[in-house]
């Protein structure tokens, strides 16, 4: 699956992957949604998603904890949607 795929999946309930679902969540505009679903989590790829979703909020200093917990290097100005790429293409 892609994440345009991924994207236009109709039911966010069906995708059985949580880390994926988080990204679905952030990807239709519901933030809170998948903040709480990777804040329950203790995976990398759940860290990373969290790191990136604090990055998007504009939260620096707290990204930056989350991406060193994800073992990542913070990106800078990376275009949002690279880096989500990015994330799920490493799921």
């Amino acid at each position: 699956m892609t994440l345009e795929e991924l994207a236009s999946h109709a039911d966010p309930m069906r995708i059985e992957n949580d880390h994926a679902k988080a990204i679905w969540y952030e990807f239709h505009g519901n933030w809170d949604k998948a903040h709480k679903i990777v804040q329950n989590m203790s995976t990398m790829h759940a860290k990373w998603i969290h790191a990136y979703l604090h990055r998007k909020q504009g939260e620096i200093g707290n990204s930056k904890n989350w991406y060193r917990a994800a073992g990542k290097e913070y990106p800078g100005n990376l275009d949002f949607n690279k880096e989500l790429e990015a994330i799920f293409e490493d799921l």
